[in-house]
């Protein structure tokens, strides 16, 4: 019976270790995309364009994952707001991208709120 206990015990162990961390990374897409869409936000405001963009791409990255896993609405209007949102830090436009990047960051609030979080 002990041998029992501990070998289920080892099991549920690795089985958390195994399926765990993953899950939870994959809830997490939603906010780290919004995490960095609201840094592109602030670094679209003091003008640089270049980690306005960086950010906005990592969101992206981010963004395309969640919609992989879980198809939304607002995660498709995110992900052509950050592509947006590139293009225009791309052309210099801070003032313009960082209103696309507003728009991926309220997007991306909606799809958190829709998936529960």
């Amino acid at each position: 019976m002990k041998h029992i206990i501990i070998a289920i015990s080892l099991a549920t162990t690795l089985a958390l270790g195994c399926f765990g961390p993953a899950q939870a990374e994959q809830e997490n897409h939603p906010a780290q995309a919004r995490e960095h869409a609201n840094t592109a936000v602030t670094q679209g405001q003091t003008g640089d364009t270049k980690a306005l963009a960086q950010h906005a791409q990592t969101a992206l990255e981010h963004v395309r994952i969640a919609h992989q896993e879980k198809p939304l609405p607002d995660l498709e209007r995110a992900i052509k707001s950050l592509e947006e949102t590139i293009k225009q830090s791309q052309a210099g436009q801070a003032e313009k991208a960082t209103e696309h990047a507003k728009e991926a960051v309220e997007y991306l609030d909606a799809a958190i709120a829709a998936l529960g979080g």
